[in-house]
């Protein structure tokens, strides 16, 4: 097999015309930068996941590009072509469609931040009144959020931004945000029966031979989305079971601040430091062990 492209935490290969196969390695990455670091396990539990995922939206009539599980971290994946948004058309087939869609489902992440600043506004969120907005709040609506694929670092679109750099009509862009809902609301389902809170995720999408849209990528694992405990939620407590444990460790340490400083200037970005070995261990545990409460199967 011949390799296409090597990614932040899989690369890619030519199968054959029709058919690529991902390899999963137990790279990680943060910030848009690759850490020094290797994590025992996670190639392995981010594809199992993904393959656990890709079946649950099969069986409620999902259309997906996978097609083969390969133990312990390889899946083969219909292959679509990697087209610049410029050559796009309304007419262009079998196409990666250069948007990432961002489903929120409670206050966490960038989310907050953006609204501690002030940069979005509560009631933008469906939420209503003088009751002040903390973190963890639960949204009374899905908050969806549409951002860029293809360039560097992802950039937040409109709706007609999307369209546009998408060549997608308004029912196809209706189409695509309505199925990662569809998706989001599967998982919700089954997380729940193993006290999993679902906080929030993104999804990629492309459009097959006939311009049919289906789900691509990954999706639902530890590495793409955002999840928490629900006894301890209850108690006001939020634990971060999901990379967002790693991006933690570097905003503890300086490092975030640092880069998004160095980018802001469009300064030289600094280097991302390795993991310490314990934190590499509890992050390899991590994955390990939101594989068996996101999927309910065992790791051995």
């Amino acid at each position: 097999m011949k390799m296409i492209r090597q990614g932040k935490v899989k690369d890619v290969y030519e199968v054959d015309a029709h058919s690529l196969e991902f390899v999963f390695s137990d790279k990680i990455s943060v910030f848009d930068k690759i850490i020094p670091s290797l994590i025992p396990h996670k190639g392995e539990t981010l594809c199992r996941t993904s393959a656990f995922w890709f079946q649950v939206a099969r069986s409620n009539g999902i259309k997906t590009h996978f097609r083969e599980f390969i133990p312990p971290n390889r899946m083969r994946v219909h292959k679509v072509h990697v087209i610049q948004p410029s050559k796009l058309t309304k007419k262009t087939t079998n196409y990666l469609v250069p948007l990432e869609v961002i489903c929120r489902y409670y206050v966490a992440g960038s989310l907050w931040d953006r609204i501690k600043s002030g940069e979005i506004k509560p009631s933008k969120l469906g939420l209503k009144g003088p009751k002040e907005v903390k973190y963890g709040d639960k949204l009374p609506e899905p908050f969806v959020e549409v951002t860029t694929k293809l360039e560097e670092h992802d950039r937040l679109l409109t709706k007609a931004e999307a369209m546009k750099m998408a060549a997608i009509s308004a029912a196809e862009y209706k189409a695509i945000v309505d199925s990662a809902l569809q998706i989001d609301e599967k998982i919700a389902e089954e997380v729940e029966k193993r006290d999993l809170i679902h906080v929030d995720g993104k999804k990629e999408f492309a459009f097959d031979e006939n311009r049919n849209l289906m789900v691509v990528d990954t999706f639902g694992t530890a590495d793409e989305d955002r999840w928490w405990d629900w006894s301890e939620y209850s108690k006001g407590e939020f634990i971060e079971l999901s990379k967002e444990l790693v991006r933690q460790y570097y905003r503890e340490k300086g490092y975030y601040s640092k880069l998004t400083d160095a980018r802001k200037q469009d300064k030289p970005e600094p280097k991302i430091p390795a993991l310490p070995a314990e934190r590499i261990k509890q992050v390899s545990d991590l994955y390990v062990d939101m594989f068996e409460r996101i999927t309910g199967e065992s790791y051995r």
